[in-house]
């Protein structure tokens, strides 16, 4: 039975690992995957790369994994292979310990065909890392709850570990930590905590030093939080917005776990072994994150919050789908069947859902920065055309400024800072903040083309070429996208809060916004 478990065990990481990377994504996939890259590239969260608070352990992890290959998003992704290899062992492993090897299967299964495990495993993003972190955590808190105190140092050190991952993990599951340690004795949880703040501060300084001080790196946290999280918590917010988040929350696990959840159908059948004390430490694990993310900030595209949720819920799913199928009274090859149905309906949603986080759409996303990159040499020479990008989740000006390095990007609209409004600039892979428009040798702009066939962006679109002289525009066509340019005079009435090096300077009427694509860094402000 040992063997066979082993066997189990690794055939499951093995599938991971071939699903994923069988997947896996070849260009940077949104505005955050070309943060971390640019970070990998180049630390400085004073300019985005990547945002704030930074993830400096996560961009180390990504220079390690950069040593092996010259392609920063193929490095990431690795990354992010490797991080669900660990979080499905981890979660077959608790789940034997918990409630048996059939629950582990099921488990293991369960994440195996995860749509948003899945998605997050091929593309260049923190979450399935955190995922992991939150696994081990959680295993290593189990343990000490059950006795084995002398894991409480090392549980110390990895949530240190995780937090330089992703800050908020030390928020989310620091609860977890403290509880399980009223096992372990008062010395072995004062060397916990002790484990724990001196690996925060091994990674926090060199983040600090590497941000150019104090003042920079918290300037910038606090601009990033003013600008998008802090205005929508439920101190300042209709309750209409929390109950809002609650219901994307829902419909985000139906993403984690697809048809998984028709076992919900059959849990109050199902008898687990010492229930009340897993259902109360797995409440400690969960909550803070439920909470969190209904009561202060969550958005739908940032779906990638929920997989931290992902083991514990993983772990009870696969509980109750064995003791469906072991305790159900229909043939087995009809069980069989539906379990194969339940997984293909989970690749289904997976491979060709319109969602976001499908891999149809990692596809159109890469397919359309590719024609875009190919496209815009042959409408303008980087030697006397500026590319105007939006602050957009997808094809936005970071899109722009990496893909097309040769080319000065500038993020549309500017943005207010603490140290005042500036426009973020891309050139030759490196970030600045101008506190005034370009001149130089330029004389056109060319706006940056939006995703196809949303309708919100053609809105938002034109009500940006409204703001510019329709005598001006031009319009061309090419490989299915239409590049709006304009000549370089009329940039200031794009950005007229911001002092001009450019001639003919003229006023402008208010900034439109669109809340889908005007997001001042919004898929950075979920951390």
């Amino acid at each position: 039975m040992l063997n066979r478990s082993r066997a189990e065990l690794l055939l499951l990481v093995v599938a991971t690992a071939v699903t994923r990377y069988a997947f896996r994504s070849h260009f940077l996939y949104d505005l955050d995957s070309l943060g971390f890259a640019l970070g990998v590239e180049h630390f400085d969260p004073r300019v985005y790369q990547p945002h704030p608070p930074g993830y400096f352990l996560y961009v180390c992890l990504g220079k390690l994994f950069h040593a092996l290959t010259p392609d920063v998003n193929l490095a990431l992704v690795l990354l992010s292979i490797v991080a669900s290899c660990g979080a499905a062992a981890l979660i077959y492993r608790m789940a034997q310990e918990w409630f048996g090897t059939h629950a582990a299967r099921f488990a293991g299964l369960i994440f195996l065909f995860s749509p948003l495990a899945w998605f997050h495993g091929i593309v260049a993003l923190t979450y399935i890392v955190e995922a992991f972190f939150s696994a081990l955590v959680g295993y290593m808190c189990w343990k000490i709850e059950s006795g084995e105190r002398r894991i409480a140092l090392p549980a110390g050190i990895v949530l240190g570990i995780s937090a330089g991952v992703r800050p908020s993990s030390l928020i989310l599951l620091g609860p977890l930590f403290l509880f399980s340690l009223r096992q372990a004795g008062w010395k072995r949880a004062v060397a916990a905590i002790s484990g724990l703040l001196v690996v925060l501060l091994a990674w926090f300084l060199p983040m600090i030093f590497a941000s150019r001080g104090f003042g920079a790196y918290f300037g910038a946290l606090f601009s990033l939080w003013r600008m998008v999280p802090s205005r929508d918590t439920v101190f300042n917010s209709n309750p209409a917005t929390s109950i809002a988040r609650a219901l994307t929350i829902a419909f985000i696990l139906v993403l984690c776990f697809g048809s998984a959840l028709l076992v919900l159908l059959w849990r109050g059948r199902t008898r687990l072994p010492a229930e009340p004390q897993k259902r109360r430490f797995t409440l400690l694990w969960v909550a803070p994150a439920l909470c969190f993310f209904t009561f202060i900030f969550l958005k739908f595209v940032n779906s990638g919050y929920l997989l931290l949720l992902m083991a514990p819920l993983s772990i009870w799913l696969g509980a109750w789908a064995a003791g469906w199928y072991g305790q159900s009274a229909w043939p087995r090859p009809w069980k069989l069947a539906i379990v194969g149905v339940g997984a293909a309906a989970n690749c289904a949603l997976f491979l060709a859902s319109p969602l976001y986080c499908s891999y149809r759409q990692v596809r159109r996303h890469e397919l359309e920065i590719d024609s875009v990159r190919a496209a815009l040499p042959g409408i303008a020479s980087p030697a006397d055309t500026l590319i105007v990008g939006f602050d957009s989740h997808f094809l936005g000006y970071r899109d722009a400024g990496y893909y097309l390095p040769g080319y000065l990007s500038l993020e549309y609209p500017a943005v207010k800072l603490i140290e005042g409004t500036r426009i973020f600039a891309m050139e030759h892979g490196q970030t600045r903040l101008l506190t005034e428009l370009p001149a130089g040798s330029y004389s056109r702009f060319v706006l940056f083309p939006l995703p196809t066939g949303e309708r919100a962006n053609q809105i938002y679109l034109s009500k940006v070429k409204a703001l510019l002289p329709g005598k001006d525009l031009r319009s061309i066509s090419l490989g299915g996208h239409d590049f709006i340019t304009a000549p370089l005079t009329d940039l200031p009435l794009l950005y007229p809060t911001v002092a001009s090096g450019v001639s003919n300077v003229r006023q402008s009427s208010k900034l439109p916004v669109n809340s889908r694509v005007h997001q001042p860094f919004t898929t950075s402000a979920r951390r």
